[in-house]
């Protein structure tokens, strides 16, 4: 499953360089960005480049991340940069749209989908994607995030290299859209919300949402400092389309009931599905 994952992930990120990324030029940062720019100004494959430009980093990846991460990302690095000239030269794709912007869109959404997807497989494609996984590991910075900052700055060189800073903007919205898509992928979407209920009317509660919104509840001990008394505080975890339904149930038995809800990324148990 996880080399089936590298190999779709690899694919799509291909795909999302040669239809969309290349033909408007536009640069998302990372050692693939910098084979484009090379690409621009001297006309060398893109692809080719940027697996001679991956060798040292992934020198590095075998010593600091293992041979296992090592060995999943030589197939997600050749397999995405060789079928981004296979995809130019051999099938000679062309892209669907000749709006700029629309290419900055597609582009960063289907290369953060597939990074996710490689990242889900265990291994990186290169470049920046193997700095933002060693990085995340030493801080409480994510992925993709990390893969933003390292990126801006190569996104910035590259306006400075191209003078256009047109396409540097395009870049930086690329970018943006695929780290965030990146994350999505690897921690999921906000599907659920948990909430966390004060109430004088705690016992009721408890029982209304049991039995019209068929979700357990757990009572937590909480303690008030101001008023010195003890409080239950009542924790449920719904999906994201029972907001309304539960919101309302709350406010019909105790309208001056302390609430808080926050998105919830992962949840694992019987009522939720499980992540693989």
């Amino acid at each position: 499953m996880k080399i089936l994952y590298i190999i779709i992930g690899s694919i799509i990120c291909a795909l999302s360089y040669a239809v969309f990324l290349i033909p408007h030029q536009i640069v998302p940062g990372g050692v693939t960005g910098i084979a484009m720019l090379l690409h621009f100004l001297y006309h060398t494959p893109v692809g080719v480049a940027a697996i001679i430009l991956n060798i040292p980093l992934f020198l590095i990846a075998l010593k600091v991340l293992g041979l296992r991460f090592g060995f999943k990302s030589v197939i997600a690095i050749f397999v995405t940069n060789i079928l981004i000239d296979f995809f130019i030269y051999t099938l000679k794709i062309t892209t669907p749209t000749d709006n700029v912007i629309l290419g900055a869109l597609y582009g960063g959404l289907l290369l953060g989908f597939g990074l996710g997807l490689v990242f889900r497989g265990g291994a990186s494609t290169g470049g920046t994607d193997i700095v933002g996984q060693i990085l995340t590991r030493h801080t409480n910075l994510s992925v993709g995030m990390w893969i933003m900052i390292v990126d801006f700055v190569v996104i910035t060189l590259a306006g400075v290299t191209t003078g256009s800073f047109e396409l540097a903007l395009l870049g930086y919205l690329a970018l943006f859209l695929s780290s965030k898509v990146i994350d999505m992928v690897l921690e999921g979407m906000d599907y659920a919300r948990a909430a966390f209920i004060i109430s004088a009317k705690h016992e009721k509660l408890t029982d209304e949402i049991y039995e019209k919104m068929k979700r357990g509840v757990t009572i937590l001990d909480g303690y008030s400092p101001y008023t010195k008394e003890k409080k239950p505080v009542i924790m449920c975890v719904i999906t994201k389309k029972e907001t309304h339904s539960f919101k309302s149930l709350i406010k019909g038995i105790d309208d001056k009931a302390f609430v808080i809800l926050t998105d919830v990324f992962e949840v694992l148990g019987h009522g939720f599905r499980r992540r693989i």
